[in-house]
């Protein structure tokens, strides 16, 4: 089985630069507090990690 992890919307897009709104996107999320499981692989760590202020890792599976 392959590892995921929850990943939750907590920050708004507004007034955001928009490769920030287009990472938000390619993550699945567009409203807030909406969260999405998504596989743990090092291109979705790293468009969480472009905009921290804006997502949550809430749960680690697998």
């Amino acid at each position: 089985m392959a590892k995921t992890i929850v990943v939750k919307q907590v920050g708004s897009p507004i007034r955001r630069p928009a490769d920030q709104r287009a990472t938000l996107v390619g993550l699945g999320l567009n409203k807030m507090h909406r969260t999405r499981e998504l596989e743990d692989t090092p291109s979705v760590r790293g468009m969480v990690a472009k905009i921290p202020h804006m997502v949550k890792i809430i749960e680690e599976k697998g």
